[in-house]
């Protein structure tokens, strides 16, 4: 039992701190702002790619889990 307890926290760990690792954007996207004098700008935009990102490997996530447990 404690090792899949180990495992959902680690799993847990990696979801938590996923927006924190990717700072994804676009090169054209990144030049464009990164010209403009507004950080919080591009700030914004970094975020909003990051969590538009992330929302479906969540949904997928959740749906393996309970096809998983389903399955067990």
């Amino acid at each position: 039992m404690p090792d899949i307890m180990v495992k959902r926290w680690f799993f847990l760990g990696v979801l938590l701190l996923m927006p924190l690792v990717g700072s994804a954007q676009c090169a054209m996207c990144r030049a464009v702002i990164e010209s403009g004098q507004d950080s919080s700008l591009a700030e914004g935009i970094n975020n909003g790619i990051v969590y538009l990102m992330a929302i479906p490997y969540i949904l997928i996530g959740v749906l393996f889990y309970f096809i998983f447990r389903k399955a067990k």
